[in-house]
């Protein structure tokens, strides 16, 4: 994992949609099973902003932009199905978000701007990793054996996580969506 270098008194986060239980414990055994070293570290998750160093007095004024973000998007349903992967470019096979893109979308768009505007390596593809840094074989097993996999929940809030000094990533805050539903998603 590409993860930018941090000074002593910064702080690494990364804005994500958790992945509730039942399906966090399958989507991080499945990551397990393939053999990936960060399986333990990384909880199942949808990023809306990849790793991110931010100084002290900056994670302030990040919260109060992810507040209003998240107050002007109103909760949605995603589902999950069936695997992709970013091969060649990228050794990762994923469990595929087929409802709820749209959505994701536009959430990652309005994250990154303000004090969290940065450019993008790649564009923005919503998905949950289930094998990453292992070798051909472990993808193709992980790609296969997640092929039927199914999974459908309600997105309720966006978090902020907070990427430990022992290498594990937290939620430290939880932002809950507010907004009102479209025009076109109301009943």
């Amino acid at each position: 994992m590409n993860l930018p270098e941090r000074g002593p008194s910064q702080v690494r986060i990364g804005i994500a949609i958790e992945v509730p239980e039942p399906y966090a414990t399958e989507l991080q055994a499945a990551r397990a099973r393939s053999g990936d070293p960060l399986a333990a570290d990384i909880p199942p998750h949808v990023t809306l902003l990849g790793p991110t160093v931010l100084d002290p007095g900056e994670l302030e004024s990040a919260a109060a932009h992810l507040g209003s973000v998240a107050a002007g998007v109103a909760p949605f349903g995603i589902h999950l199905r069936g695997t992709a992967t970013f091969r060649p470019v990228s050794p990762v096979v994923f469990v595929q978000v087929v409802e709820g893109l749209a959505e994701c979308e536009h959430l990652e768009s309005a994250v990154r701007t303000g004090p969290l505007a940065q450019d993008l390596r790649f564009n923005y593809h919503p998905h949950v990793t289930v094998a990453h840094e292992v070798d051909d074989e472990a993808l193709d097993r992980a790609f296969v054996e997640m092929a039927t996999y199914e999974a459908r929940f309600e997105v309720t809030h966006l978090s902020l996580y907070e990427h430990g000094d022992d290498g594990v990533w937290r939620p430290e805050q939880v932002f809950r969506l507010s907004g009102r539903p479209l025009a076109s998603e109301r009943p």
